[in-house]
């Protein structure tokens, strides 16, 4: 449970946009020193130009690369020591049934979504426990960010959900990890719906090599549904955000913007628990799925 943000050092991913400069706000209306990350440099330096004047380090960083987040690490230590809170929040988005998607998709993808959050916890965890073991008044806080899909499996968007189920295993994962050594780290995963960010918007952060590779028909349609339904979404990322700091305020573990959707999950383990096959997902909304249907046949 986190008492007190003062003076405390938040590191937070993907800080350029979204989720993650919402949180950067809430930290620094607590008074907490702010590393900033972010692939798009232009977003980056508008999110720095935002904390002038604040205690800030701000990296361009490609958190799918294991030498840079070694690199962020480094310099958070040197800068500020161990962080308080670290929230591994950069993400991509990716659709299309999932045997149109490339390797370099997939790399991609996972690079982002899942190796992401595997580096922050290898390199930042570890310089949290130090700090603990040094000072028996620390406290810390990692917050990483999954997604609904993680929870559940929409159809033809199964790299994404692929990333964002591996995330939440890591988490959950590392919540039992960590009760096993201290009681001053705690963890939480975050599991937002469709709420609108710049993640509809991924492809701008698509990496050169993949720049000359065309979408298929399936991954447009995804595309197309998704832009729809996260820009669709009436919950905002600062309500996101302040959701964050409650769960770290009240020690809780899965954060989820939109409880309703759990509905959704209950059915998935229920057809786990029955033995049965996976629920139609569209039951609920069969016009949906059979627009699906139709956009996927070939003209």
């Amino acid at each position: 449970m986190m008492k007190n943000y003062q003076g405390k050092t938040a590191v937070i991913t993907g800080a350029g946009s979204g989720f993650g400069l919402e949180v950067a706000r809430l930290a620094a209306q607590r008074g907490m020193n702010l590393v900033l990350c972010d692939v798009q440099a232009d977003a980056l330096e508008r999110a720095a130009a935002e904390f002038d004047g604040h205690a800030l380090l701000a990296m361009r960083v490609d958190v799918s690369k294991a030498a840079e987040m070694e690199a962020l690490a480094a310099a958070v230590q040197q800068r500020f020591g161990a962080p308080h809170f670290v929230f591994n929040n950069a993400g991509v988005g990716s659709g299309g049934l999932v045997w149109e998607n490339s390797l370099a998709d997939w790399e991609w993808v996972l690079g982002v979504n899942l190796m992401g959050v595997v580096h922050g916890v290898r390199l930042f965890t570890p310089m949290m426990l130090a700090a603990a073991e040094a000072d028996p008044g620390y406290e810390g806080h990692i917050v990483n960010t999954a997604s609904m899909a993680g929870m559940l499996n929409a159809p033809n968007m199964g790299v994404y959900n692929v990333s964002k189920h591996a995330v939440v295993a890591l988490s959950e994962t590392l919540y039992q990890d960590l009760a096993l050594v201290t009681e001053q780290i705690h963890c939480s995963v975050l599991c937002p719906f469709f709420v609108p960010t710049g993640i509809a918007q991924s492809h701008r952060n698509r990496p050169a090599e993949m720049a000359g590779s065309r979408p298929t028909r399936s991954q447009l349609i995804g595309q197309a549904m998704s832009d729809k339904a996260v820009n669709a979404g009436k919950f905002t990322a600062a309500q996101v955000a302040a959701m964050v700091f409650d769960a770290m305020d009240h020690e809780q573990f899965y954060v989820f913007s939109h409880p309703h959707s759990l509905a959704g999950v209950q059915t998935r383990l229920e057809d786990v628990m029955q033995l049965r096959n996976p629920s139609d997902p569209f039951k609920d909304k069969p016009e949906l799925g059979q627009k699906l249907r139709e956009a996927l046949k070939t003209v």
